[in-house]
């Protein structure tokens, strides 16, 4: 059985079905540093014992797997290479760490999306044969839940931070929440503390566009799957993600379901669900509330069979498991080094 430790020091939301699989089939544990509570020269010497903490993790282990390629990959990175190490790259740490990361060090980089692989390679191109694409995954069968009868209700879940546009998306639908009386959007999701002036923004948008009572804001969705199962159209208004588990989440849940055109869109959803313009979402929106009940059944089990055939966590998660595994075997994986499985 491998040993396999897990370095992880932010969300561990996209760890939730990964972590039990790996626990499961290998001798897994966790990175926990030592606290230090010496009130004079603190952060040197957390940051000498963190790097000592990290070097003994990895000596005690056949791979560590770092979850986030940010503040301790890059501190690890830089330390004598004990053990293959593998990260997965999600988005912004391509942009806030990925500079201060040794990659030599490094021999796997998952990135959860081709468009991120691309933008990765660009600014590495020494490491392309290290990297794979694998997305992130989620529980289809959690999410296939009886749906309401359609109710013009629109929604969107995400952290309230600017990059997810949420304020435009209020703005564009504000015409389209007027002309059809039944109409109710639904916005789900946390105001980042570093972010509560956007969070009042909002707030103030829906009160001076005079729509309290057609604009709810539900804060934190504890249970996806009960929230989404009373959504007509999701939309995912973001300027930026890897590939953004929410939308992931309303396919499986059969909603159907929108997203601007992001750059890897459209790995997420076909063609004739991308939109660029404000208009074009509105377009949309109208389109699919303007069809019969069965077509728009239709539309939904077509939005869930795509969750179910690409994003199932039980293949990701096995897809993750032999990336991993590789490594301590010297075996391939099921990749060609291009980020495509082979």
């Amino acid at each position: 059985m491998i040993r396999l430790g897990i370095v992880n020091a932010e969300t561990w939301d996209f760890m939730s079905s990964l972590y039990p699989f790996l626990a499961a089939t290998h001798e897994t544990t966790v990175f926990a540093p030592a606290t230090w509570r010496a009130p004079v020269f603190r952060e040197r010497i957390s940051r000498h014992q963190l790097s000592r903490d990290l070097g003994r993790f990895m000596r005690n282990h056949d791979v560590v797997f770092f979850e986030w390629a940010s503040e301790l990959l890059a501190q690890a990175s830089r330390l004598p290479k004990t053990c293959p190490i593998v990260t997965r790259l999600h988005r912004y740490e391509l942009y806030a760490w990925a500079d201060r990361v040794n990659w030599d060090a490094v021999d796997r980089i998952i990135l959860v999306s081709e468009a991120k692989r691309r933008a990765f390679v660009g600014q590495y191109p020494a490491q392309s044969h290290k990297t794979r694409v694998v997305p992130e995954g989620i529980s289809v069968e959690q999410f296939d839940r009886a749906r309401s009868p359609f109710s013009g209700s629109l929604g969107t879940l995400c952290h309230l931070t600017p990059r997810k546009r949420v304020y435009d998306l209020i703005l564009t639908t504000a015409p389209v929440l007027a002309r059809h009386q039944r109409f109710h959007l639904h916005i789900g999701g946390d105001s980042e503390a570093a972010h509560r002036d956007y969070y009042d923004a909002l707030c103030h948008l829906v009160e001076r566009l005079r729509l309290q009572s057609r604009v709810t804001f539900h804060g934190p969705v504890a249970k996806p799957w009960e929230w989404l199962a009373g959504i007509d159209v999701f939309i995912s208004n973001s300027y930026s993600e890897g590939l953004q588990v929410a939308p992931m989440e309303a396919m499986a849940s059969g909603c159907y379901t929108l997203a601007h055109e992001w750059d890897g869109a459209d790995e997420l959803l076909p063609p004739e669900c991308l939109y660029l313009t404000a208009d074009a979402l509105v377009d949309k929106i109208e389109r699919f509330c303007c069809l019969p009940e069965e077509d728009k059944d239709t539309e939904r089990r077509a939005m869930r069979a795509i969750a179910v055939e690409r994003f199932d966590a039980r293949r990701v998660n096995d897809r993750m498991g032999r990336i991993i595994e590789s490594c301590v075997r010297n075996t391939p994986d099921d990749d060609d080094g291009s980020g495509r499985p082979a």
